[in-house]
């Protein structure tokens, strides 16, 4: 009797109800695509981006910077020991910047290490191709920015700003394209990305640490040994690497040397492939978990809290300003001479061959869209200055350069011809 009441309630179902539930699940389903599309993240960085900026420009800002800047948040102990502390005080936005922003690096360090151990840069000839093209793509924009502001000293601080990429909206303007853009010029657009960042954790790791203070690293160096002795004991469980990583990130922060960098480093301890069955993959497994959050949470908090930009005050003037200028140049200019000529040289040179199925026209666009730098960028603008005007002209540098890039990338890749098919290449091979 009561399978028949279920099965009339099944077939009969609530007229009032019927259309909240139809309109539940097609919001459902219409969210679960949006969430495995490759470009999600990419689009939801730029609507957090375009979010701040209007609340940056609207009555909202007062409440907007209040909430970043003077609400603070601490944790930990008063004291362990000597005069060293584990207590943690900061503003919201230095929690989202030094600790949000260290989940962020430790992901990138677990890429890292996957791609030098197994990917695509486990091998010379893998790694040589976007090598070359990364270090290019910092050295190049970092002259551009230099030369800009060769004139204003206080301004030099900045000449990592257009040395660095944003691999997470580079690729969603990538994957916008589906076919269009060959499936290897994803992998070498990753691959230079990867490099790029392992870059600009050394270039905060020697240019953008102040303040010295030895102690707390002692506490540092005894977490380090010990996610050693748990790499070396093969242990594959994360958790033990975890407690000890959140260790080495506060002794990291109360020394003056960037806590992102305990993220990187800890995530370089963490194994591959368990020594004893191939199949555990804890370096696999923990990115895949971490992907999502940082992809769809924290990487937008990020953008939100850094992009906001008051326009007040600005105008196309304001992109004469040599830091604005300087960033400009660097992230479209310099970033598509400095790549596009480290390929060209190499693949020219033997050094490294052409990415199957790629034209010299595909490598070109990944050298521009490689000049969106937004993340990566005001993370670095934010180490180098801290006063609201040089603030005010990063953001807009960055965010001009970027949509700049993005624009100029998407629209060589959208009108340049396909992927090069195999038997096109036996003929030119022939020809030749």
């Amino acid at each position: 009797m009561s399978d028949q009441v279920n099965d009339q309630n099944t077939s009969n179902p609530n007229p009032y109800t019927r259309p909240i539930e139809l309109g539940a699940r097609r919001i459902a389903k219409a969210a679960n695509v949006f969430l495995h599309m490759e470009a999600s993240g990419g689009i939801l960085l730029g609507i957090a981006a375009i979010v701040a900026i209007i609340v940056a420009n609207s009555p909202l800002y007062v409440y907007y910077d209040h909430i970043l800047h003077e609400i603070y948040f601490r944790i930990g102990f008063d004291e362990i020991g000597g005069s060293f502390d584990f207590e943690v005080k900061k503003s919201l936005l230095h929690w989202i910047n030094d600790g949000f922003m260290a989940i962020f690096f430790f992901l990138v360090g677990l890429e890292i290490k996957r791609e030098v151990v197994s990917g695509e840069l486990s091998t010379r000839s893998r790694a040589l191709l976007p090598a070359l093209a990364a270090v290019g793509g910092m050295i190049v924009p970092a002259l551009f920015y230099w030369y800009v502001n060769k004139d204003t000293p206080e301004n030099l601080a900045g000449w990592a700003i257009p040395a660095a990429t944003d691999i997470a909206f580079a690729l969603g303007v990538l994957s916008l394209l589906g076919t269009r853009a060959p499936v290897r010029l994803k992998i070498l657009l990753t691959a230079i990305a990867v490099i790029d960042d392992l870059g600009a954790i050394l270039i905060i790791a020697f240019f953008y640490t102040s303040n010295l203070e030895v102690e707390p690293l002692y506490f540092g160096a005894v977490a380090l040994i010990g996610l050693l002795a748990l790499n070396l004991k093969g242990v594959t469980r994360t958790a033990p690497y975890v407690i000890l990583g959140v260790i080495l990130w506060v002794a990291v922060l109360k020394s003056g040397v960037h806590a992102t960098l305990a993220g990187v480093t800890a995530a370089l301890f963490i194994p591959v492939v368990c020594r004893k069955d191939p199949t555990i993959t804890p370096c696999k497994t923990l990115e895949h978990a971490l992907h999502p959050w940082v992809a769809f949470i924290i990487l937008p908090i990020f953008a939100f809290a850094n992009a906001g930009v008051p326009f007040k005050g600005m105008g196309f003037h304001s992109l004469g300003d040599p830091t604005t200028l300087g960033i400009i140049l660097g992230l479209v200019m310099g970033k598509q001479i400095g790549i596009f000529s480290a390929l060209f040289l190499a693949v020219k040179t033997g050094l490294s061959p052409m990415p199957t199925g790629t034209r010299w026209i595909h490598l070109y666009a990944v050298s521009a869209l490689c000049g969106i730098g937004f993340t990566m960028s005001l993370f670095i603008g934010g180490l180098a200055f801290e006063d609201l005007q040089h603030q005010a002209s990063i953001r807009l540098g960055v965010l001009v350069a970027s949509v700049v890039s993005a624009v100029i990338g998407f629209v060589i890749l959208r009108f340049a011809p396909g992927e090069v098919q195999v038997g096109e290449v036996q003929v030119k091979e022939k020809t030749a």
